[in-house]
């Protein structure tokens, strides 16, 4: 099912482009193309184009198999990880029974020594 909707979905991925390219240019977005009297979006003439109502059947159609994907990966990923799907087993919590486990360094040789009587505010200016 998954594969089906992929499909689909790169079918509507490539009409759209195909659609969009087949458009006239109305203009106004880098201050080129042919239209700037007529047709724009505040203008009088609001009338859509049979391409213009395909660009917007196509857009939905590919928003909601976009979604679709999204969904039926989240259903599909929700029991598992990739560690799980790939078989391998997790490793030992207990590092004590691995002799071969790297040791870990003490970490409390590398801090500044620190002394109760100094103060971490500065002091004042008096």
């Amino acid at each position: 099912m998954e594969n089906v909707i992929l499909v689909i979905h790169l079918i509507l991925a490539l009409g759209l482009i195909g659609i969009v390219l087949l458009q006239r240019s109305e203009g106004g977005g880098l201050g080129i193309g042919g239209g700037g009297g007529g047709g724009g979006v505040m203008s009088s003439r609001s009338a859509a184009t049979a391409l213009g109502k395909l660009t917007w059947v196509f857009a939905i159609a590919f928003l909601c198999t976009s979604i679709t994907l999204t969904v039926i990966a989240a259903k599909n990923s929700a029991d598992s990880s990739v560690i799980d799907a790939l078989g391998i087993e997790a490793p030992a919590a207990d590092s004590a029974a691995d002799p071969n486990a790297p040791v870990t360094p003490d970490v409390t040789d590398l801090l500044p020594p620190t002394s109760a009587d100094d103060s971490l505010t500065p002091p004042r200016a008096d």
